[in-house]
């Protein structure tokens, strides 16, 4: 039966509501993936940070230590001649 619709103008709107579908999906996951990444950083509580080095280990002898005062992995206000747990010497 003919619905007084040809095949052409169901096609086009099969491709907007998909477009419209894929690009609020891909919205989506971008937010997400934002979020989740801002997750991943730890409180200076649970990583032991302290704003005094331990031995020679010091923030910015660390590989996550962000200059001037930030960490890839702990939140907050990093000293960089701070210490915490989490230490990796740089390469």
């Amino acid at each position: 039966m003919n619905s007084g619709r040809n095949d052409g103008e169901c096609i086009s709107r099969r491709v907007v509501l998909t477009g419209a579908a894929l690009a609020l999906g891909a919205a989506a996951t971008a937010t997400a993936g934002s979020q989740a990444a801002a997750q991943q950083k730890v409180s200076q509580e649970l990583a032991k940070y302290q704003a005094t080095p331990k031995d020679k280990q010091r923030c910015d002898g660390c590989a996550s230590f962000q200059a001037p005062n930030a960490c890839k992995v702990v939140e907050g206000d990093i000293s960089p001649s701070g210490w915490c747990q989490l230490f990796v010497p740089k390469a």
